[in-house]
């Protein structure tokens, strides 16, 4: 093999055989060398997290990697995010669903890993990558006067040394770049979680056996969503597989539902038949047909450096990991990776990296702590049927309304229109901080009812229409105008909520009608 490669990708997961895909597009010279520990074919079902997309990460996939064909032939389309209020309950057509009866116009996926990452692999090598599955990386050294870094690795039996300009790692938890370097960083949102498959297909449409309830969506298959049960302290995901299993989680505040009380499968059980009754019911029938259990202790991190003038970077799970509940694992890959691109592209030019690295990991750490917000002490009111679908509705707003503008109109490296428009997205960033905590005190000060009413948030039409715009062609006058107008629309949100919550500002512009037939 050849001793020289523009970069090594430590790790051959989603990450890093993405990362590989976009360099081999946007530079079609560029000699990459990808290192997987695990052998492929995986298999169906791999037992990796972050199996539902949103909007970024898939647009990402599909648009920016051109994988659309292959997300549509060989995964689930997902029916959007839902949501039951269903803490102790078997009876979901009399409690509260939050979630669209028809799917919304921007296309996200429930993907199977297995499939997926075998189908990269594939990809990568018919793009020009090398991809070396079953390799083991042994060592690697750093370059810091402007040398090739070198990296050694052991694969078919036989041991490697190989020079690279570029270091890119993308090894997961197994977080080669960040335990080398000590980067790790605790970022006060500690939750835990366990997951495991079940061969079988969680029907939740078919469970409560009532026909009219099955009908109000349009198809009546909220099976492909990714459903939520919530309750204080926690959300159960249930999330359906091409392959044919079903992923099943618990995601839960450490001081709520402590670890120990779920961390075998028999334990999970025991605390779904106490929590989540109905899901325990199906699971029980399908026992028999576990594939895999886990459990992650403390899932969400941070990483005090992710890019480097040194020509190294950090992306996906080997730098930071926020939370599932809206699933951004594969957003933030698609906003580390592109960022990694970028370098690049600044690297080959002959200009300077570093200033680059230090605005870009500004902007992704920014993108980072804003979207924590929308977890960090919030577990506590997802049980709570008033104050919860109200929350998501603003979470979605902030993020299509922002960040998902600044991917789909391909601007996260602008920099001049950054900088232009900085007053208004830090007067975003500020709206939301303020919000999150109006959530929190409101779910404190009460108001904890469960109505059986299904709150369709497609019906509102402004939401919808945030949705739709997404697949706008914008040009930067357009990008200007649509997040200006977005902001204009989250100041309006954010003064319904007050008035909702029974703290108005006197100031507060006039707001926007929010699920008129459930108040």
């Amino acid at each position: 093999m050849q001793d020289h490669f523009d970069a090594v990708i430590l790790g051959g997961g989603l990450a890093g055989l993405s990362l590989a895909l976009q360099l081999r597009d946007r530079f079609p010279d560029f000699r990459v060398l990808v290192l997987e520990r695990r052998a492929h074919p995986l298999p169906e079902a791999a037992h990796k997290v972050g199996e539902s997309t949103v909007e970024i990460g898939a647009h990402y996939f599909a648009d920016t990697l051109g994988l659309r064909e292959h997300l549509e032939s060989a995964h689930i389309r997902k029916f959007g995010f839902r949501f039951f209020f269903s803490e102790g309950r078997r009876d979901l057509p009399a409690l509260t669903e939050l979630g669209v009866k028809r799917v919304l116009p921007t296309p996200s996926w429930q993907i199977d890993r297995g499939i997926f990452e075998n189908f990269l692999g594939e990809e990568a090598r018919r793009r020009g990558v090398d991809f070396r599955d079953g390799a083991v990386v042994r060592g690697f050294q750093l370059a810091e006067d402007g040398d090739d870094h070198s990296v050694r690795f052991e694969h078919d039996g036989g041991s490697h040394a190989v020079r690279a300009r570029w270091v890119l790692d993308a090894s997961g938890r197994a977080a080669l770049l960040k335990r080398r370097l000590d980067l790790a960083q605790d970022n006060g949102h500690h939750a835990n979680a366990v997951w495991f498959r079940l061969d079988a297909r969680l029907a939740i449409d078919e469970w409560p056996g009532d026909t009219d309830w099955k009908q109000r969506c349009d198809p009546p298959e909220r099976w492909r969503s990714t459903n939520h049960m919530v309750g204080p302290g926690y959300w159960l995901w249930l999330i359906p597989l091409s392959s044919g299993a079903h992923s099943v989680g618990i995601v839960a505040d450490a001081d709520a539902h402590p670890l120990e009380s779920m961390n075998s499968f028999e334990r999970a059980l025991e605390w779904m038949r106490e929590h989540q009754p109905l899901v325990a019911d199906h699971v029980e029938a399908h026992r028999d047909r576990l594939l895999d259990f886990a459990f992650f202790r403390n899932f969400s991190y941070g990483c005090r450096q992710v890019f480097s003038g040194q020509r190294w970077a950090i992306t996906g799970e080997a730098g930071v990991f926020l939370d599932p509940f809206y699933s951004p694992g594969s957003d933030f890959i698609a906003i580390a990776n592109t960022y990694i691109c970028e370098l690049v592209a600044r690297d080959r030019e002959g200009a300077p990296v570093a200033p680059y690295a230090s605005i870009y990991e500004d902007l992704y750490f920014s993108f980072y702590r804003n979207t924590l917000r929308l977890y960090e002490g919030q577990y506590p009111l997802f049980g709570n049927a008033e104050v919860l679908p109200l929350k998501v509705l603003w979470d979605y707003a902030y993020y299509w309304g922002v960040l998902c503008q600044l991917v789909f109109q391909d601007r996260l490296a602008d920099l001049r229109l950054l900088g232009e428009l900085k007053p208004e997205l830090e007067r975003a960033q500020a709206l939301n901080v303020h919000v999150q905590a109006l959530l929190a005190d409101w779910h404190r000060r009460g108001g904890h009812g469960n109505p059986a009413v299904m709150l369709d948030q497609g019906e509102l039409d402004w939401f919808h229409e945030l949705n739709r715009g997404l697949h706008d062609a914008l040009d930067e006058a357009g990008v200007r105008a649509r997040l200006r107008d977005n902001l204009a629309l989250l100041e309006r949100l954010a003064a319904t909520l007050e008035a909702r919550a029974g703290s108005p500002r006197a100031d507060a512009p006039p707001g926007l009608d929010l699920f008129d037939a459930a108040a």
